[in-house]
Parts: C-alpha cells; sequence; structure tokens
C-alpha cells in the first residue's frame, strides 16, 4: 500500500477533480451519480482496507482514514463519502466470512465499481436494538423467504444488493443471520426514499420483504452468526464517522479564516477582531484534538483488532469527534453571518451533514452506556461483553 501522505493527496486530488465540481448538483439530485463509483474504482480509491485476494488494494484502516481526510480536506461532504463508500459498511462481512461464490458476485465487482451494495440492518421499531430486529428469514428447501422492512437504509435506493440481518433462530443476539439479497428479488421493494436535513446527496431508504426467497447459498457465514459479524465490523464504521466528524470540521475551518480574512466589516476585516481569532484558535484546538484522539484509536484497532477495549475507544472518538463538529460548524455558520445561512454554501451543507453523526452508528448516548459496560463502570459489571457491541443508531 502506498505511504498515508500520498493517499491524503490522492484522495484530495480525486475530490478536486471528480467531486467538488459537481457536488451541489448532486446535492440537490439527492444522489450521486453510478459513474462516480466507477471512476472511484479505477482511480483504486474503493479497493483500499479490503485484501487483494478479495479483489481489493490491500491496506489497513489508516489507509482508509487517509483517503476520507484528503478527500473532506478539498470540499466532499460527509454524505458524498456516506454515498461513495457505502461498500465499507456493506462487504466487510461477506469478505472475511462469505463463500468464494459471494465474493465472485458480490465484493469483487462492487469494489470494481460495477455494482453498489448496502447494509440493511435497522428496523421500523427497532432503532439501535440490533439484538432484538424482527424480519425473519425462514428456510423452505433451498431458500430462505424473507418477510419484514428496514428504515433508514444508506444507498437503499440505488443498491443493486442488500446485505441484509434477519432473525433465523430464537430470540436475541444468537437467532441473527446475514443474506445478500439481490434488489430486483420479487418481494423486495424500495416503499420510499427518505428526504432528509442532511446528506442531500446520499440516498436513503425504506425497504419492505414480503415472501423474498433467496438462496441459502447467499447466507454470509454460518447461520445464526450474523450479530457476530456485525460487532465485527462496527469499530470500524464509527471511526469512518469519527473522520467525518473532524474532517469537515477541518474544512470548516479552513473556509472559516479564509472568509475572515476576506470580509470586511465597520473598516476591518474580520480577522482582525480578537473574539474572531480566539474562536478560530478554539476550532483549531478542537479539530486537532479529535483527529489525534482518533488516530490513536486507528493505530489501537490495527494492533489490537475488536476487542472490549477498541470498541469502547472507537464509540469514544466518534463522540470526541462529532461533539467537536457540532461546536466547529456551528461556529463557521455564525462567522459567515447571513452567507453561512444560505442553502448552497458550503459551510451551510456541513452544518446540516453534521446533525446525523451523533445519531448514525450508535447514538452519542447509547454508545456511552456501551462504553460504560465495556470499561467496567456498570453495576453490577457485565459479564458478556459479545452482547454489548451491538447497539446503532438509525442509519444502515
Amino acid at each position: 500500500m502506498t505511504d498515508q501522505s500520498e493517499l491524503v493527496d490522492l484522495g484530495a486530488e480525486f475530490a478536486r477533480r471528480e467531486v467538488f465540481p459537481h457536488l451541489q448538483e448532486w446535492e440537490d439530485a439527492g444522489e450521486v451519480p453510478r459513474s462516480l463509483h466507477v471512476a472511484a474504482a479505477q482511480q483504486g480509491l474503493l479497493g483500499i482496507g479490503f485484501a487483494e485476494e478479495v479483489g481489493g488494494e490491500g491496506g489497513t484502516l489508516a489507509d482508509v482514514v487517509a483517503v476520507s481526510e484528503g478527500m473532506l480536506g478539498e470540499g466532499a461532504s460527509s454524505g458524498l463519502l456516506s454515498a461513495l463508500f457505502t461498500h465499507g459498511i456493506a462487504l466487510p462481512h461477506i469478505a472475511a466470512h462469505g463463500s468464494p461464490d459471494l465474493v465472485d458476485r458480490y465484493v469483487r465487482p462492487t469494489l470494481a465499481g460495477e455494482l453498489i451494495g448496502s447494509l440493511a440492518i435497522t428496523e421500523p421499531g427497532g432503532g439501535s436494538d440490533v439484538a432484538h430486529l424482527t424480519t425473519r428469514a425462514v428456510r423452505d428447501g433451498d431458500h430462505f423467504v424473507v418477510n419484514g422492512s428496514k428504515t433508514f437504509i444508506t444507498s437503499g435506493v440505488r443498491a443493486d444488493f442488500v446485505t441484509a440481518a434477519v432473525r433465523t433462530g430464537g430470540p436475541g443476539a444468537g437467532g441473527i443471520s446475514l443474506l445478500v439479497i439481490d434488489k430486483d428479488t420479487p418481494g423486495l421493494t424500495v416503499d420510499r426514499s427518505l428526504a432528509k436535513m442532511g446528506w442531500h446527496c446520499s440516498d436513503t431508504a425504506e425497504l419492505g420483504f414480503a415472501d423474498v426467497r433467496v438462496p441459502v447459498d447467499n447466507l454470509v457465514g454460518a447461520e445464526n452468526a450474523g450479530f457476530g459479524y456485525i460487532a465485527e465490523a462496527f469499530v470500524t464504521e464509527r471511526i469512518a464517522l469519527a473522520v467525518h466528524g473532524y474532517g469537515i470540521a477541518a474544512r470548516s475551518l479552513a473556509l472559516t479564516a479564509a472568509y475572515a480574512r476576506e470580509r470586511t466589516t465597520f473598516g476591518e476585516p474580520l480577522i482582525a477582531r480578537q473574539v474572531v481569532r480566539h474562536a478560530l484558535v478554539e476550532m483549531h484546538r478542537l479539530v486537532e484534538t479529535a483527529r489525534a484522539y482518533t488516530h490513536v484509536v486507528v493505530d489501537r484497532y490495527i494492533a489490537e483488532g475488536t476487542t472490549a477495549g477498541t470498541i469502547a475507544a472507537a464509540a469514544l472518538a466518534k463522540q470526541t469527534a462529532v461533539e467537536a463538529c457540532d461546536a466547529v460548524v456551528d461556529k463557521a455558520v455564525q462567522l459567515h453571518g447571513g452567507a453561512g445561512y444560505l442553502h448552497g454554501t458550503e459551510v451551510e451543507r456541513h452544518y446540516r451533514d453534521a446533525r446525523i453523526l451523533p445519531i448514525g452508528g450508535g447514538a452519542t448516548e447509547v454508545m456511552t452506556d456501551l462504553a460504560a459496560k465495556l470499561l467496567g463502570y456498570d453495576d453490577p459489571p457485565h459479564e458478556d461483553t459479545r452482547t454489548l457491541a451491538s447497539p446503532r443508531g438509525p442509519r444502515r
């Protein structure tokens, strides 16, 4: 894998050339074109973090972070990264536990930009309670028959397939499996395309499953082992959202500093005022603290993998980054004044996009409770840390 400074540059160059000039158009259209996935694959971006054995480019989570930092630094939005890199949550379970046939049919073509996948876990009545999801898959010969619904599914409108969490066994975490379901399978419907406060260029769907027949061969790994597979991927998803947080905050800080030098009020540039300079310093402090902490957690994850410690650390890194982001984008809009409130202004976009970050991938309140248990601060101490990896927010 290329060194990470080169990957930052690669992501930045891609964003300058392929993303930023068209981003407002995609925001208004409500989706990212499929051609962008092809362009990203040709640049080698989609395969970073996936093993060469499954069609990827190799590399670690640190390499994925570097590319995202580069793109966000050149104006790519949180919503854009969510739409373009949805495979980062749709494919890991298949790549790690799927059969060679599933890898050939779904992982390789997705990393080549030929297919778009999505992850379907959250349900209308379930929210963060993954262990008690109700979409059921009943074995019928060489097929599973799936009935239920999913909501807040990122890329669910455009996706060619969904990696769906379904109940194949009894109650609780032990009865969950993952099935890969082709979008054109009879009975699978996009019931609604969901309009949102932010992430306008990232399509989000509510999906329905009515007697959807899925070949048994599309089961990912072992039956009733899906909860563990999902838990493995939560750490990287939460790190990705932490990067979104400090990434759009850093971009908003840069835009605000430039604006403060250009904007003149009462005969002086904004940056001549001490209160403005102090605000910029505080924004800088928040960004750098969040970035540094997240990098430490990334290094720990690379060294340890998914452990109780890394699960807790990822939750706290996400919280640190998104709280920093909230403060920075709010101040960015304030210092831009009326210009920051206009639709299509970049800081306005980041302000709206930031609001999903403390919800998606596990709401902050749920993550804090999870961290308390994993760090031994609950009463009585919880003995089964495996079941604690489940909480998530309504995003997938």
